[in-house]
């Protein structure tokens, strides 16, 4: 579904990320491993352009993206649920929900994408009329990937998801990106928490120094010794 081929990228004339290659497949959890400083978060952004490619190339089921912006790539069907949840805290829930579907396409599925996001986020419903800022962090982070899910999305980014949760929420977090799997879609996911994330991902790639140092199959991470103890601090 996803390829991404020698992808170049930073801040400024700081280089971050140095010939990235990976690739995700339909209906997969793919999770990008790595320690802080990595490029992960960069990964990210530069996929989904909120940071313009220095050079390389991306493609989305078949199609060259690799210089397009957010909104042209929100629109062929790629969200992102960024770090830090970047809700309208003065707005309600429901109200927070209806800014992820400002796309025809998107207004078009509303009520089934509501009701989507309402089976699997009962408490967002309990709380509709609650405003976003008064959330706990765990429910902010769920309204964060309720909201990306109203833009009736093919591919999900998430960028640390379950960041400054505590474990019982980071649970409930990580059963969720199961069941958006579940529902059919493919996500592309950052995260630190190795051990969450691995047990709920298909493939696995790790990050060090902005170069990929491993891909393969979550089982083949688990597999080797050599890579969990060099790149994973296992």
């Amino acid at each position: 579904m996803l390829s991404v081929t020698n992808l170049e990228s930073g801040y400024g004339e700081m280089q971050v990320l140095w010939g990235i290659d990976l690739e995700v497949k339909e209906k997969s959890i793919t999770v990008v491993l790595g320690p802080n400083g990595a490029g992960k978060s960069t990964t990210l952004k530069t996929i989904f352009g909120t940071l313009k490619p220095w050079s390389g190339k991306i493609e989305y089921i078949g199609e060259d993206i690799t210089f397009l912006p957010p909104h042209k790539k929100v629109e062929l069907g790629i969200t992102f649920v960024p770090e830090g949840r970047h809700l309208f805290p003065n707005m309600t829930v429901k109200d927070n929900l209806y800014m992820g579907a400002y796309l025809k396409r998107a207004e078009e599925r509303f009520e089934e994408s509501l009701e989507l996001v309402y089976s699997l986020f009962p408490r967002l419903k309990e709380r509709e009329s609650q405003k976003a800022g008064t959330l706990s962090g765990g429910e902010q982070q769920m309204l964060a990937i309720a909201r990306a899910l109203m833009t009736a999305p093919n591919l999900i980014l998430m960028d640390e998801p379950s960041q400054g949760l505590a474990p019982k929420l980071v649970k409930e977090v990580f059963e969720t990106i199961l069941k958006l799997k579940d529902e059919g879609l493919t996500i592309l996911l950052v995260e630190q928490n190795v051990f969450a994330s691995l047990e709920i991902s298909d493939y696995a790639y790790i990050l060090h120094e902005g170069r990929i140092a491993f891909g393969g199959t979550v089982d083949e991470v688990k597999e080797s010794e050599d890579v969990k103890k060099a790149y994973l601090g296992v």
